[in-house]
């Protein structure tokens, strides 16, 4: 089965996780949240959150990805779905040039996660501070 996965952060192509966790996916193009969502910089790690917040923040700016089912338990695993705080939430996306919105999962945190915080609401994540696990 095929899903559209949507990523913001450390999945994107040149950060860290995009090669273990996206090697086999199929780049859709560059898309945003349809909705607001606050983003930050945040954790011992420096770890691009998204919180489930609909209305706050700004549109987000990512990547949009076609995955198959092994991608996205592969993905799962990577972002630590079904501990406490951590989610794969369906939003809707729409192309950064215009165009018709679509639906696609993208990963959440809760805020307890997100101590201390680094930086602001965030449009684009650019930021390369994030400790990768193999710097752990």
């Amino acid at each position: 089965m095929a899903w559209r996965l949507f990523v913001f952060g450390t999945l994107k192509r040149g950060f860290p996780l995009h090669t273990r966790g996206l090697y086999d996916a199929t780049y859709l193009g560059p898309y945003k949240t349809f909705e607001c969502f606050p983003l930050v910089v945040a954790g011992p790690r420096f770890a691009p959150m998204l919180f489930n917040e609909p209305g706050v923040g700004f549109q987000v700016n990512g990547e949009l990805y076609a995955v198959g089912d092994p991608t996205l338990a592969r993905i799962d695993k990577i972002e630590s779905l079904g501990k406490r705080g951590n989610l794969r939430v369906p939003i809707k996306v729409e192309p950064i040039e215009g165009g018709a919105s679509v639906s696609a999962f993208a990963y959440m945190k809760a805020r307890h996660l997100a101590d201390p915080v680094h930086s602001g609401y965030l449009k684009t994540y650019d930021d390369h501070r994030f400790i990768a696990p193999k710097r752990r």
